[in-house]
């Protein structure tokens, strides 16, 4: 337990110093801004001891990815493994943090304020944009991160733009992220993240497709934890 909180603080140091480095040069190497966070991403999964197990195939033509999230580690694992410019949904929160806060305005992310239509049309304007710029959209359904054992009931807005666009969308389940990295117990140990890829879908109107995601999503979670146990 000493030793995990130890750990913590000193990623939680090395953190705000590389991000700090990192918000820099995406700034001054504008057009490497994505090589720049691929380097960082390669940083973090060595210094944290992150090593990977991954069932399925990425499909690199997919134009969104659809994730559970429990941590952090979540983006900087798909930082390092997604052979596209990955632009992340992400709240206003984070972007209104002082100077951390350029994480996602430097790469232009794409922001948005949960429970806000005015934020929702936004949103699909944004995806549209970076679409354009044949950059892969990835989103957390749930909304928020979660402890990492179970499912939360998905938002409308990964369904929304995936419809309006009629993209290709890959869910991808992750495992194990939030016992590398705890932000709520303040434990940091070494680990294995398991990925698991699921076919990519076509997101069509008045189907069922994305309801058929999330239980599938919730079953591969649940039967993955369980007979780990």
């Amino acid at each position: 337990m000493i030793i995990g909180r130890i750990r913590a603080i000193l990623t939680l140091i090395q953190l705000a110093i590389t991000v700090t480095i990192v918000i820099i040069l995406m700034y001054i190497f504008k057009k490497h801004n994505r090589k720049i966070r691929i380097t960082w991403a390669a940083m973090q999964m060595k210094l944290m001891g992150i090593k990977l197990e991954i069932k399925g195939e990425i499909n690199p033509e997919a134009k969104l990815l659809a994730m559970n999230h429990q941590s952090i580690l979540d983006i900087i694992v798909f930082e390092y493994l997604h052979p596209k410019n990955i632009a992340w949904v992400a709240k206003k929160e984070i972007a209104k943090i002082p100077w951390f806060g350029h994480i996602l305005k430097a790469p232009n992310m794409i922001v948005v304020e949960r429970e806000s239509k005015s934020s929702l049309v936004k949103l699909i304007k944004d995806v549209k944009v970076r679409l354009d710029e044949d950059r892969t959209i990835a989103i957390f359904p749930e909304g928020t991160r979660t402890d990492g054992k179970r499912l939360r009931k998905f938002k409308a807005g990964a369904k929304i733009i995936a419809e309006k666009y009629c993209l290709d969308v890959q869910p991808v389940v992750l495992i194990g992220t939030r016992d590398i990295f705890d932000s709520q117990k303040f434990l940091q140990k070494s680990g294995t993240v398991k990925i698991i890829y699921l076919p990519t879908i076509k997101a069509q109107k008045k189907t069922d497709w994305y309801e058929r995601t999330e239980e599938n999503m919730s079953k591969i979670l649940t039967d993955e934890l369980n007979s780990a146990v």
